[in-house]
């Protein structure tokens, strides 16, 4: 640290000033340290100004780092920050290193302290940080599955209403529930009072409310796939068999570039496709897949998975291969794999997909 004379002033130059951040609705825990020892630790409000504004008044011309975990904030504290010249990174909550005391005496300030270490170690490996433009892109088509649940949820509570009062849910002349005329069947159900007839209309309103947000929006997505940026991809995509060109909006929104994913692996663990295992001297067990990663992709590639095997007789025959060995549960994760690796492919090398190949 360095004094300037003329001015009497402090001058942090060529030194790093390590913020480690715990970030609340209300209030931000700060743990601000140097490399060798801890500085202060201190409660501000959240906003990013204010800490840029308390490191430039107490350690002048110092490079800062900031860093914070993952969670409901989103990324906006990191976009504020790099734009006001302060490098900051994003970690998921699980990868900061840990003690055994700090999980057991878990504290804001705890939490804040392990973070600055962390960065101070060069311990902290930051998550990918997408674009605003490609943030909101990403939540256009997550609200798409959100929607898909709350239609399931108001299904549900209809056949549960009606299977309370020994109704069936299904009309004698409606062969396939949730069709038109299923859906106007319900409408004719009468129960024995004006308030039980009430609620089994607010549930067929919202049925209904809920499939015409539905619609609306998957006309948005489309929308959005004939952008630029997806319309080539989500060509591509569409050619496997199984995916649709929603499956492809969310694949092509949620991993952002491809090309940051420098082999399969990393890529199965970013979907959350990567095996556990546990290891001690010489022996070694291999466990279920640590479910570790994107939760949406890992649906949708499940679920895609099951159809390849239906409509690509080379994904028939390995499935058929693994399942001589193995459960079809077991199997059908090695087929999403298989699966995962020819949509890397046809990212990377721009070529539609093919059926009867083997690898």
């Amino acid at each position: 640290m360095n004094y300037s004379n003329k001015h009497n002033s402090l001058d942090f130059s060529g030194q790093s000033i390590y913020v480690g951040m715990d970030v609340h609705n209300k209030t931000w825990k700060l743990c601000i340290r140097t490399e060798e020892l801890e500085l202060k630790r201190m409660t501000t409000e959240p906003n990013p100004e204010i800490l840029v504004r308390h490191l430039r008044k107490n350690y002048p011309g110092a490079s800062y780092r900031c860093a914070y975990e993952a969670g409901y904030s989103g990324f906006w504290i990191q976009q504020k920050l790099e734009s006001m010249g302060v490098d900051c990174v994003v970690v998921n909550p699980g990868d900061v290193p840990t003690t055994n005391k700090e999980k057991t005496y878990k504290t804001d300030p705890r939490d804040c302290r392990k973070i600055a270490r962390g960065l101070v170690n060069d311990e902290l490996n930051a998550i990918y940080v997408h674009s605003r433009e490609e943030l909101e892109n990403r939540n256009l088509v997550r609200m798409r599955q959100l929607i898909v649940k709350k239609i399931t949820r108001v299904k549900n509570q209809i056949k549960s209403l009606l299977a309370f009062y020994g109704i069936s849910v299904n009309g004698p002349d409606c062969k396939s529930s949730w069709t038109k005329k299923h859906k106007a069947y319900l409408k004719t159900i009468r129960l024995e009072t004006e308030h039980g007839n009430y609620s089994l209309n607010v549930l067929i309103d919202e049925l209904s409310y809920q499939e015409e947000s539905l619609s609306k929006l998957e006309k948005e997505i489309k929308k959005l796939s004939c952008d630029i940026r997806y319309f080539a991809d989500a060509k591509l995509l569409v050619t496997i068999p199984g995916i649709s060109l929603n499956s492809a909006m969310v694949w092509l929104t949620e991993l952002g570039d491809i090309k940051r994913f420098k082999s399969l692996d990393q890529l199965c663990n970013f979907v959350g496709l990567a095996p556990s295992s546990n290891s001690s001297g010489e022996k070694e067990i291999i466990g279920k897949i640590s479910k570790r990663g994107n939760s949406y992709l890992r649906r949708i590639l499940i679920e895609s998975s099951w159809v390849a095997v239906k409509k690509d007789p080379a994904m028939l025959a390995a499935h058929n291969k693994f399942c001589r060995r193995m459960n079809g549960n077991k199997a059908i994760v090695k087929i999403a794999r298989k699966l995962l690796n020819r949509i890397r492919s046809i990212l990377l090398n721009k070529q539609p997909y093919r059926t009867h190949v083997t690898e």
